[in-house]
């Protein structure tokens, strides 16, 4: 394999990535992520920014609104597993509602996913959980990583890309007080949480403007 590389993430992937950047510095020689694990600090909350304050207010809506299926992967993973697994109807639903939540398919009303993604590319998506009945073990992960994630500095470099209908947005600043190199950061004007599927080019572009530096 190779003995030097680059890392990248979203979601649970940004998880990932975060774990490799401050593990295995030998060899990862910088990482980017378009969901930055970054939150704000207490020094940084009397004197927030409108795109803070937005931010803020998205990550508020997003514990008390948006994160049900959440607490539920999290708690009790095994109850939803059956229904994941004996209905497709039931899986269709639990994956397409995160369509239309978080990809920048349109305002209020006139939000509708296919706005952002096809329905061939949103059913290819949900026929990879239900044939392989994986809906169930990919809950569990929840169940098994909350309260296990480290917040902790990293030194090695670090690239984040901001989409705007990501669940919760950094600032460069937030950003900054976490990755200590930070070489890359950039606030796009469309696209949201799941990025690499919704904007392929212009996520290709933010890899590239970002590790391009390394040479």
């Amino acid at each position: 394999g190779y003995d030097r590389y680059v890392a990248q993430g979203g979601d649970w992937g940004s998880a990932v990535t975060h774990h490799i950047a401050q593990s295995h510095t030998k060899n990862c020689i910088a990482a980017h992520v378009n969901m930055a694990l970054a939150l704000p600090t207490p020094d940084t909350m009397n004197d927030l920014t409108e795109s803070e304050k937005s931010a803020l207010a998205g990550l508020e809506y997003y514990q008390t609104t948006d994160s049900g299926y959440a607490k539920e992967q999290s708690t009790r993973p095994q109850t939803l597993s059956y229904g994941l697994a004996d209905s497709p109807s039931g899986q269709l639903a639990w994956i397409i509602e995160k369509f239309w939540a978080w990809t920048d398919c349109g305002e209020g009303s006139e939000r509708h996913p296919e706005k952002a993604l096809t329905k061939d590319e949103m059913l290819d998506n949900v026929m990879m959980y239900w044939l392989t009945n994986s809906g169930g073990s990919s809950a569990q992960l929840y169940w098994e990583s909350f309260g296990n994630q480290k917040r902790e500095p990293i030194s090695s470099p670090m690239g984040v890309s901001i989409f705007p209908r990501e669940i919760f947005r950094s600032s460069r600043r937030w950003a900054q007080k976490r990755y200590q190199n930070l070489i890359h950061f950039n606030e796009l004007d469309r696209g949201g949480h799941f990025a690499a599927f919704e904007q392929p080019d212009l996520f290709v572009k933010e890899l590239r403007d970002c590790f391009r530096q390394l040479r």
